[in-house]
């Protein structure tokens, strides 16, 4: 737990109990206060805030939940642990809601309390070590990436190591993950950067020009060809040639491209002339390029050739709490140029936002986004102004998978099972956070407290 001693304060009115905590408590890395009301606890907090609070709810001059609230309201970084002889599932619930981390019923096991103290104390040093490390990440953002996901920090570490390499990088992800911004990392953080970004859409260039569009051409190659032009990989010379959706590129060319990559020269449509270049080639792909290979749709040799050094992108659905991030960046950016007021995200959105698959990913909270800020006013992005399918639960959403609506018939399923799942499955995307998979699935709180004890009862 390290050297650091974590300041507690005890909030106990039984002065046996008191002493017989601080008895079992003194060779812990803790420095321990108690005081035996709740006035004398806020008076202490206001002037020494402690780092975790050991709180009583049953106190001689006003209730411990009372405590809890004013923490609650105040915003206070103070990890709480309830203490209670009156202990239950709504009492449970009562305190989580406002803040509670831990609740533990009397009377106290002392290993169970000190075991309670040793995981509040690494919970907090892990809290504060990630929000240091997500300040720095999300407070200057990565190369036009926005967020600190551990998805998203394996990226940030393959592009910098790779950006000074000429290797050829070769980026897959799905539609909307942010490739071409990849890219330009590469290419800002390597030693091309003051040499030209040049970025070519396979995909979007008919097949009989694609060739020129990549090696150029002379006068009269052609019909069309009314003076020489220069391709993408002259315009790309001392530079980077960026090659998205790579797999659509067709067989004959490729065999070109390879050719391109093996000698570093290139002959323009009609010219019998060779040009030596210097150019990194990175490519992208929407695809399983191995896939692409067993198809016989692009050729193996060239995969290898362009596969030097790998980058996934992760789909937003798997970047956790950097989907808030961006879309709160989102907001402000399109407030500015719309010249609107709004400067964040409601709690009711932020869950919304949270708990959608994002099938477009990046793009599409881009164009969500954009939606609202352009068709509304106001300060905060309200559920209300959210398009679709945002506009409706996302409950559905949660096994990241939205539910067929033209499909063959599913095989009937018990509707307690069903519920079961549901709950299970929000409970684990949100990352054991009960209140928030309750707001998704749009219950109390309490309902799924009971629903699992009664089945920890069921299963017992």
């Amino acid at each position: 737990m390290g050297d650091e001693r974590l300041n507690v304060l005890l909030v106990e009115d039984t002065a046996s109990l008191a002493a017989l905590y601080q008895a079992y408590l003194q060779d812990e890395p803790l420095s321990l206060t108690v005081v035996n009301n709740g006035q004398a606890a806020i008076e202490h907090i206001q002037q020494h805030a402690p780092d975790i609070l050991l709180l009583d709810l049953i106190l001689p001059d006003m209730p411990g939940m009372d405590i809890l609230q004013w923490l609650h309201r105040e915003k206070l970084n103070i990890t709480t642990i309830v203490i209670t002889a009156h202990g239950s599932v709504d009492v449970a619930v009562e305190a989580m809601r406002f803040g509670a981390h831990d609740f533990i019923n009397k009377p106290i096991e002392i290993e169970r309390l000190k075991v309670t103290l040793h995981n509040t104390m690494k919970f907090r040093q892990l809290n504060q070590l990630l929000d240091s490390y997500r300040h720095d990440i999300e407070g200057e953002p990565f190369q036009g990436f926005i967020g600190a996901s551990l998805p998203m920090q394996k990226v940030y570490r393959l592009i910098e190591n790779a950006a000074p390499s000429s290797a050829t990088v070769f980026i897959t992800g799905e539609s909307g993950t942010g490739k071409e911004v990849c890219a330009e990392a590469l290419h800002q953080r390597s030693g091309r950067q003051d040499g030209p970004f040049i970025a070519l859409n396979c995909a979007a260039i008919p097949k009989d020009l694609m060739e020129s569009e990549l090696f150029g051409h002379i006068k009269g190659a052609f019909t069309g060809a009314l003076q020489d032009r220069d391709g993408a990989v002259i315009r790309a010379n001392g530079g980077t040639l960026f090659m998205d959706e790579i797999c659509e590129m067709d067989l004959e060319l490729q065999s070109k491209l390879l050719r391109f990559l093996q000698s570093g020269q290139i002959q323009p449509v009609g010219s019998s002339q060779q040009i030596q270049v210097d150019v990194r080639i990175i490519c992208a792909t929407n695809r399983d390029p191995l896939v692409e290979v067993e198809q016989g749709r692009f050729r193996e040799d060239l995969y290898y050739r362009l596969h030097v050094i790998p980058i996934d992108l992760p789909p937003l659905r798997e970047r956790g709490g950097d989907v808030l991030s961006i879309a709160t960046a989102l907001v402000r950016q399109a407030a500015r140029e719309e010249g609107k007021s709004f400067v964040g995200l409601s709690e009711a959105t932020k869950d919304r936002l949270q708990g959608y698959h994002w099938p477009g990913n990046v793009r599409q909270l881009q164009n969500v986004i954009r939606n609202a800020v352009v068709l509304h006013q106001g300060e905060w992005i309200e559920l209300d102004m959210l398009p679709a399918p945002l506009d409706r639960p996302t409950a559905q959403a949660i096994s990241g998978e939205w539910l067929a609506q033209d499909t063959l018939p599913a095989p009937i399923v018990p509707l307690a099972v069903l519920e079961r799942k549901a709950i299970e499955r929000a409970i684990s995307h949100c990352q054991g956070n009960v209140s928030r998979a309750a707001a998704l699935l749009e219950v109390s709180p309490s309902t799924i407290y009971r629903k699992l004890q009664s089945w920890d009862e069921h299963d017992a």
